[in-house]
């Protein structure tokens, strides 16, 4: 079997799954924010854990497991190349963004969100926005 389409596949499930979530979560801030009742804060936080330590955080971890796989594969010299580059910052920035959703996590859990709802749907975007930047520099690999 080849190990390099087998921890290509891997690495794709797991993206996906992660994006998933960092395009989900914020929109569940939108409507925890919005929220009015006890009740329906006390959902959006039991769906808002789960989704973050449940789907997320291990898909986060499993991307970046089989991406470093990947690399190994591929051998660093990889990373001489400006696609590479350019993927990793990117993959950096949704490391931190995915970081940055878990503190938000955190400030609903405690009841302490300062954030509007206005702020989550724009917040929202960035991780399209990244997802756009990977793929086509991964698919065309500038010099």
């Amino acid at each position: 079997m080849n190990l390099y389409l087998l921890f290509k596949s891997l690495h794709l499930i797991a993206v996906i799954s992660w994006m998933a979530g960092l395009l989900y979560l914020p929109r569940i801030f939108v409507y925890h924010s919005e929220a009015e009742h006890d009740s329906q804060r006390k959902v959006f936080k039991i769906m808002e854990r789960k989704l973050y330590n449940y789907i997320m955080m291990p898909a986060m971890l499993i991307s970046w497991l089989f991406g470093i796989l990947l690399i190994y594969s591929l051998g660093f010299g990889v990373f001489s190349e400006l696609w590479m580059q350019i993927k990793t910052i990117a993959v950096v920035i949704l490391t931190y963004y995915h970081f940055t959703l878990g503190k938000y996590l955190n400030d609903f859990a405690l009841d302490s969100n300062q954030k509007t709802s206005k702020f989550f749907r724009i917040y929202n975007e960035i991780p399209t926005l990244i997802l756009i930047v990977v793929i086509f520099v991964v698919i065309f690999k500038p010099l």
